[in-house]
This record gives C-alpha cells, sequence and structure tokens, in this order.
C-alpha cells in the first residue's frame, strides 16, 4: 500500500490572466533558449542512445532497489576530476550547463513580470544559481538548457549537460542510468481536473477517462504498472503523452483530455494558472526530488549534497527562503513547515 499524504492545496491566487500568459508563454518560449532536441521517441524512462540496459536486468535491480532517495554519496566540499573539468572551462564556455525545465510555473519558467527580460525563474532556478556560486563563485555562470522529459537522462548521458535540476523524481529505475543527490523536495502523484468533474481522485472516476502525462515521466510508468497490476481501471485511456507536463494543461483546457495526472508540486502550480482546475483527492505516491548527474561524477555529486546541507541550513536566503517566494501560496500549509527529513546517504561508491 502507498503512503498517502494530504493533497497540496491551493490558494486564490493566479488569476485567469497568469493561465493566458503561461498557454501563449508555452509557444512562445521555445524561441527564446536553446531546446535540447529528442534524439528518439522511446518514451519509455528516456534513456535512449545505447545507453539503457537489457530490460531483464534492469528489472532485477528495480526489485532489488530500496529507499532509492537515501542512494546516494556522503556530502563533501573538496573537488575533483568533474568539477576541474568544470572550473578549466575558459572565457564565455566557464559556465555550468544545467538541463532544466522553462514551463513549470514556480519551478523553472520564464517570468514575464521580472523588468522586461523575462529571464528564468523559480524554485529549482534559486538551486542551480546556489550551486554555479559554489562551484565557479558566480551565480548567474551557468548555461540553462531546456529540455523535455523524456530526454533529462539522454541529455546527461550524452554530456549536453553536467547536470539536471528539472523536478525529477530520485527512482530505482532512474539509478540504473545516472546519479542523484540527496533530495531536495517531497511531492507524491495526484490527479488535475476541471472543477466540474464528477472525477474525484485516483480511483474508480478514472476508469473510462483519457489521462494525459508526460512521455518519460514516473506518473506514466506509475500509471502503467497500476494498470497492469489491476490498481487502475483497464479502460483507463493512457495513450495522450506530451513532451512537457504543461502540454497536459492545455490538453485539459482544450477538452482534449479528461484529467492529468503529475507531482502534486507541479498541479498545484498548474492550478494557481488556471482557476477552473483543481487537485482531485489526496496524493497516491511519495516522491522526492533530486539533482540529477552521471553516474561517475563521485566528486560531483558529493558537492552538490555539501550544497544541499548548506542550503538548508540558510535561514536568510537558503531553501525556506527559496519555498517562501516561490510556492508557499501554491501549497498547502502542511506543505508548508519545512525541507524534506535530513538524509541518509546510504551509497559508497
Amino acid at each position: 500500500m502507498r503512503a498517502r499524504r494530504l493533497r497540496a492545496g491551493l490558494r486564490g491566487w493566479g488569476g485567469v490572466g497568469a493561465m493566458a500568459v503561461a498557454c501563449v508563454l508555452a509557444v512562445l518560449f521555445a524561441l527564446l533558449l536553446p531546446v535540447v532536441r529528442s534524439h528518439g521517441e522511446d518514451g519509455g524512462t528516456g534513456t535512449g542512445g545505447g545507453h539503457g540496459v537489457a530490460h531483464g536486468s534492469r528489472a532485477r535491480a528495480a526489485e532489488e532497489c530500496t529507499d532509492p532517495e537515501k542512494q546516494t554519496l556522503s556530502p563533501d566540499d573538496a573537488d575533483g576530476p568533474t568539477i576541474d573539468e568544470i572550473q578549466s572551462r575558459e572565457g564565455e564556455k566557464r559556465q555550468l550547463v544545467v538541463g532544466v525545465d522553462q514551463n513549470s510555473y514556480r519551478w523553472g519558467y520564464r517570468d514575464p513580470n521580472n523588468g522586461g527580460d523575462a529571464e528564468l525563474a523559480g524554485f529549482d532556478i534559486d538551486l542551480v544559481h546556489r550551486i554555479a556560486e559554489d562551484i565557479l563563485g558566480d551565480p548567474d555562470a551557468v548555461q540553462f538548457k531546456a529540455i523535455p522529459t523524456d530526454q533529462r537522462i539522454p541529455a546527461i548521458q550524452d554530456g549536453r549537460v553536467d547536470m539536471v535540476v528539472r523536478t525529477m523524481t530520485i527512482n530505482c529505475d532512474r539509478l540504473e542510468d545516472v546519479a542523484f543527490s540527496a533530495p531536495y523536495f517531497r511531492t507524491g502523484q495526484q490527479v488535475l481536473a476541471p472543477k466540474s468533474s464528477d472525477i474525484t481522485g485516483y480511483d474508480g472516476t478514472l476508469a473510462g477517462r483519457e489521462i494525459c502525462t508526460a512521455a518519460g515521466s514516473t506518473a506514466l510508468s506509475t500509471l502503467e504498472q497500476d494498470q497492469s497490476d489491476g490498481e487502475l481501471a483497464a479502460d483507463a485511456d493512457l495513450g495522450t503523452t506530451v513532451p512537457n507536463q504543461l502540454d497536459c494543461l492545455v490538453r485539459l483546457q482544450l477538452g482534449e483530455v479528461d484529467a492529468v495526472v503529475t507531482d502534486g508540486a507541479l498541479a498545484a502550480s498548474q492550478a494557481a494558472q488556471d482557476p477552473t482546475v483543481e487537485l482531485k483527492g489526496d496524493a497516491f505516491t511519495t516522491e522526492y526530488y533530486g539533482v540529477a548527474m552521471k553516474k561517475d561524477a563521485d566528486d560531483l555529486v558529493r558537492r552538490v549534497n555539501q550544497i544541499l546541507v548548506e542550503w538548508r541550513a540558510d535561514k536568510a536566503g537558503g531553501w525556506q527562503h527559496s519555498y517562501d517566494e516561490w510556492l508557499s501560496e501554491t501549497m498547502d500549509d502542511a506543505a508548508k513547515s519545512e525541507p524534506p527529513s535530513p538524509p541518509q546517504y546510504l551509497r559508497t561508491s
């Protein structure tokens, strides 16, 4: 039985204006930021490019994996080969290259209200600046690359980015392909649907309904597994997948799907953009976001974990400050109190 958590609630903030801006910007943003293009349509965990392992081996590894959010290295602020390579970049290339989202409201998005330059902003973006400041001494020494959900892992494996900071859930399958930091946020999968809908949550009311998810997302793999296990109605239609999660909100607004399943933290931000939709029912999983890096980048993983320790402890400009600025207006009081519990570091090599 999955642990259940109180759903991320909503406050009366956002409005139709924000919704309209978001929908228009979703189309225009691609013109403003280089996008890492897909090199295939594997639509699964997004490994692609010959980097995957045999399905049987992956399945066995996943069965043996427990507490994936704890499978990371202990913090250390020492330099190493990965960090040395980043720091040795010269001129304009002396930047941290980070895969992010540019369409997730309050997480990673272009804010049209920040002086006209529409720079990337949000909770994830604050963390990226913090990492760049620590490693390169300049919070703005960052090259942002917008990547679709199903291209997060290939972008890391192919060396197109140094890391991904993009509301990325730590899970056992992904640990076969990339390394993760300790968790920096706790959330869970939830259902988003129109307020007028008779869908009540992750239950029998999804029978016969069209559900939208992002390709390569935890939501999609969870729904597919639950449907296979008989925990989700067999006639629930999972055929609608999109490159980026915001596209699901657009499909919902157009009446092309009946519901969206995604992380509650993202769903709450989407509901803030559109007052005609709401979260339905409680979260039906417990998940943790982490920073994803190459599997052999041990020094970088340890350094990011040290940065996270300091970010959490910084009362003036750290985790809580970013949460209050970006997320507190869209989340429940129950989710507002503190960051995830102090991490454990079970990986030794």
